[in-house]
């Protein structure tokens, strides 16, 4: 059994349970454990997984969060740097499965949100399960 932090950036609040709920079964199906740590924004999601990460007190994270396109140029920035973010800690050997979904519209976050869909949830944790097994392959 492994220990997974899921970090949500919690705006859309309808929206962020269902990927907790994608993420927390995947993950629980395998036989493992999940806490959940909100933090502000997208941004800070890197931040804190490199924070947590450093206690040693979890195997993975699973990033999670929407980031709707508006009208400025915003969005590019928030979803641009919270991805280089989180690879550039997985890079570092981190497992992380990124779950921060970048859509143009509430209609799309549903459909990838939802474990009944697309269930992008439940992939990001499938993402961050296999990056610890391949990190306990390689040490």
């Amino acid at each position: 059994m492994a220990k997974f932090l899921l970090v949500e950036a919690r705006f859309y609040d309808h929206l962020n349970d269902m990927l907790i709920a994608g993420a927390r079964g995947a993950l629980e199906a395998a036989g493992h454990e999940a806490e959940v740590l909100t933090v502000p924004g997208a941004l800070e999601v890197p931040g804190a997984i490199a924070m947590a990460a450093e206690s040693g007190q979890y195997d993975g994270f699973v990033a999670l969060g929407v980031v709707i396109r508006g009208e400025t140029y915003h969005f590019e920035i928030v979803a641009g740097e919270s991805a280089r973010g989180i690879l550039a800690l997985t890079m570092d050997g981190i497992a992380i499965g990124n779950g921060i979904l970048t859509t143009e519209n509430e209609a799309q976050a549903i459909y990838r949100a939802d474990p009944a869909q697309a269930n992008k949830g439940a992939g990001a944790a499938e993402a961050a399960m296999a990056l610890l097994k391949l990190q306990q392959k390689f040490g």
